[in-house]
Parts: structure tokens; sequence; C-alpha cells
């Protein structure tokens, strides 16, 4: 039996206090997955949520209460399956999770520019980080590129036939 992928979506940092409370560093645009109850995989193995206060980014987990206990989960990495990626989370009309964009050809005016290798955040922003198409590489253009998960750049997300259709993307890649 396959093993369901797991994602990497947040990591513990390090004490906060003396009740066992931990700095939480979230790597997901969902942060609704982190509620009281719930249950990852880390790794160090299965953890609950006891307390959570996500506009402090401060965790607490079952069985981990004091500072003794919590500090041993520093740097701890948690994990999610996208089935509970998708049964935690609620998208937005339009929006799309990071791991159905990544794989999506990148078309401008009929022309591919490339695919989204991984999709990065880099302060505010998403990006789409693209390997160039064969065929504008030959042409002299960079191999890879980065264009802002933004309207202003984005027409369209068809995530059925894994392409997103944008505008303006080739002059980020021609100015690369």
């Amino acid at each position: 039996m396959n093993k369901p992928k797991k994602f990497f979506i947040a990591q513990v940092g390090k004490t906060h206090g003396l009740q066992g409370d931990l700095k939480l560093h979230i790597h997901t645009d969902f942060p609704e997955q982190f509620k009281v109850g719930y249950s990852f995989d880390t790794s160090l193995g299965r953890l609950e949520i006891l307390r959570i206060n996500l506009d402090r980014g401060i965790v607490t987990f079952k069985g981990y209460e004091g500072i003794d206990y919590a500090k041993k989960l520093t740097n701890t990495k948690i994990y999610a399956t996208l089935e509970e990626t998708k049964e935690r989370c609620e998208l937005k009309d339009g929006e799309h999770f990071w791991f159905e964009i990544e794989g999506c050809s990148i078309s401008e005016d009929g022309e591919t520019l490339g695919v989204i290798s991984e999709m990065q955040r880099l302060a505010d922003v998403n990006y789409m980080f693209i390997e160039t198409d064969k065929n504008l590489i030959d042409a002299g253009f960079s191999t890879t590129f980065l264009v802002p998960y933004i309207d202003r750049y984005l027409l369209r997300t068809d995530i059925d036939d894994k392409t997103i259709f944008t505008r303006d993307a080739k002059e980020i890649l021609e100015a690369s």
C-alpha cells in the first residue's frame, strides 16, 4: 500500500514562556489548518495541537506542556498530506493550492514560455519559479525566471489543462 505523500507546512521554533508554548513558523497559505485538536505528522512523530494563537504564531502540543518538554520539539518539521490539506482548507473562488499550480505550463499569446517547477514566497508575494521552454533557451533566453503570481500578470488559471495564461511574463523572461 502506497503511503500518501506529505508536504512540509510548518516548523516549530523556540520556546515562548514557561507553559510549553512554542513559536510556530508557518510555510503554507492556509494557517486555518492549524486548530486545537488537529494532529499532524512531524519529524518526531504525530503531534496534537492543545493551544494555538495564530495572531502571535504560538502553539502548544498535547503532552508537551511545560518548558522542559516543549524544548524537545524545537526545530520539529510539521507535515500534511494533500488529503488533509484539502479537507482542512477552504479555497475562495479562483484560489488554488500551490501543489495544483506546480507543473502547470505558462502560456502567453499562444506561446509556451515554460513550466512552473515550484511556487515560492518572497516577502509577501507568491512567485512562480519557471523553467524556461527548451525552444526559448535555444533562442538565447535564460533557463529559469520568476513571475509574480498576481493579477497584473495572470489572465486565467486552468488547473484541469495544467496551463496558466499570462500577460507580460515574456517581458520578465526577456529581462532575465
